[in-house]
């Protein structure tokens, strides 16, 4: 898929658990590693929002398009 989700990265930037994230945004571990692997088919953008409050980001940061 030529969408990546940057989420491991900015985790990293933050010093913060998936764990901490997840209860955060209000979404299982399961579903954030679902996300920061790279094997999500789709993100809400009620999703999108809540990782973007709590990490203080542009979906910009988040996500990224690359050529195939």
């Amino acid at each position: 898929m030529p969408i990546i989700v940057r989420l491991d990265v900015e985790l990293a930037r933050r010093k913060m658990s998936v764990g901490e994230f997840a209860e955060r945004v209000g979404l299982t571990p399961a579903n954030v590693a679902v996300l920061k692997n790279g094997r999500a088919k789709a993100v809400r953008f009620a999703t999108l929002d809540a990782m973007c409050r709590v990490l203080e980001c542009q979906p910009g940061d988040l996500l990224e398009w690359v050529e195939d």
